[in-house]
């Protein structure tokens, strides 16, 4: 049984302590998920919240629901009213980056989140889920990049994110060109996800807060450094991250972590980790 944490639910997201340091944060709107203003705000939030929480050492996103996400709910976007076409431009970008960044509010959180799929996962879910450090599907998964389908490029991330997390380019081309619906074997393929877990939500969630629960196990400061870095690697040459990763562990190979793991190691003891307390 689960804990609620209402400190980091609202009335479209709801969150709850899988286990200890592990929270488990669920999409709660129904009856799809389907996104509004409203709820990729609440989201927003709520990440920031989590991210200033040090004790909190891994994090699942997943549904409440029968489906992971329908994607964006097109009958409550806004239309934009202004005079002449600049005006206008510049009222869309300011709503797209505001969206943008309430998406990426999952890759900038510290903790690393492991995504939990199943059901439906369309549109905005792909946004979602490349922002996601880990993904994990069940078997009954349905995906699809829908966005082409009604008019426009996907501008929340899954085009800037899922060539770089994925391996196959010229798949993902094909997925994100044509929007047709693929499977969690070929998401598997694509490289979008780690793994393809028999079952439905129940079973996939098990699995997330088993990862979960390892990684919380780790040393929080080995586990933030290395989400961190490898961020910074995706978007730097080798060299830069090399010399990026000597300064950030110039600091951090002076924690206590180090010298606890060590001797747990020497003792052939299990070691227990300190939190990072509020940030």
């Amino acid at each position: 049984m689960f804990t609620p944490a209402p400190e980091y639910s609202g009335k479209f997201v709801t969150s709850s302590l899988a286990s200890n340091g592990v929270l488990l944060v669920e999409l709660c709107r129904a009856p799809v998920n389907a996104f509004h203003q409203p709820m990729w705000e609440e989201l927003h939030a709520i990440f920031g919240k989590i991210d200033l929480n040090g004790d909190i050492r891994a994090v699942i996103l997943a549904s409440s629901l029968k489906l992971f996400s329908a994607g964006l709910d097109i009958t409550a976007q806004n239309l934009f009213v202004a005079p002449d076409p600049s005006r206008r431009a510049l009222h869309l970008r300011n709503h797209i980056l505001q969206f943008q960044a309430a998406i990426s509010s999952i890759e900038r959180c510290r903790q690393p989140v492991i995504g939990a799929v199943h059901g439906i996962a369309y549109g905005l879910s792909i946004d979602i889920l490349a922002a996601c450090d880990i993904r994990f599907a069940a078997s009954s998964t349905s995906f699809a990049i829908k966005e082409v389908d009604v008019g426009l490029a996907a501008d929340i991330g899954t085009l800037a994110r899922l060539p770089k997390a994925t391996g196959n380019s010229s798949l993902a081309r094909e997925l994100a060109m044509t929007a047709r619906t693929f499977g969690p074997d070929e998401a598997l393929r694509l490289g979008f996800i780690s793994q393809v877990v028999q079952g439905g939500r129940e079973e996939v969630l098990a699995k997330a807060v088993a990862t979960a629960d390892l990684i919380a196990s780790k040393s929080p400061i080995a586990v933030v450094g290395t989400k961190h870095i490898m961020l910074h690697s995706r978007d730097h040459s080798v060299q830069e991250n090399l010399d990026y990763t000597a300064t950030w562990n110039q600091v951090m190979l002076q924690s206590t972590d180090l010298r606890d793991a060590f001797q747990a190691f020497l003792a052939k003891k299990p070691v227990r980790f300190g939190g990072l307390g509020k940030l």
